[in-house]
């Protein structure tokens, strides 16, 4: 059998056991390539690299750890539901940390898309009864004042204007 030379830990990764069920962190190198013209004004393409993290459930496990296996990573980021498959032999992916394991009776996890979908649509049903909204603008209320007593003096012209009976008589 013939020994392939690989940057990545084939061992290692095979060890791991990925399970459907798991919640894992996939560290992925990127290198992102930006196009642009330099100060002698011809084209040149400058490398930046980094690294990304991305953590979400394990939905499937394809071909097992054989060199072409997969597995299928799905998260909720900003309330939209993303999926990612990655090779698991894959030179791009840095690490995989197996966050936390979950019994599940299935091998592919696939109905967990249409359970968020639906638990999705349901906060935003509630959410729009409780969100109600008037055209209206509502008023600040005012500060009570506490009541004046009897023994205190009244500012002159701010007394307090008693209703007057008039005496006039219907002749």
């Amino acid at each position: 059998m013939q020994k392939v030379i690989t940057p990545v830990n084939v061992e290692g990764r095979a060890k791991l056991g990925i399970r459907p069920g798991d919640t894992v962190r996939v560290v992925q190198n990127i290198v992102e390539l930006k196009k642009g013209r330099g100060t002698d004004k011809k084209e040149k393409t400058v490398k930046n690299a980094r690294t990304q993290a991305f953590e979400g459930l394990v939905l499937s496990v394809k071909h097992g750890t054989e060199p072409g296996a997969t597995f299928t990573v799905r998260a909720v980021l900003s309330g939209v539901g993303v999926e990612k498959t990655f090779p698991l032999y894959s030179p791009v992916i840095d690490s995989i940390e197996i966050m936390k394991r979950s019994k599940v009776r299935r091998a592919k996890l696939y109905f967990i898309r249409e359970k968020a979908a639906k638990e999705m649509r349901r906060q935003l049903r509630n959410a729009r009864m409780v969100n109600l909204k008037s055209d209206e603008e509502i008023a600040p209320i005012a500060p009570i004042a506490p009541a004046e007593t009897a023994n205190e003096e009244v500012a002159p012209g701010t007394e307090p204007v008693a209703e007057e009976k008039s005496a006039e008589t219907i002749s």
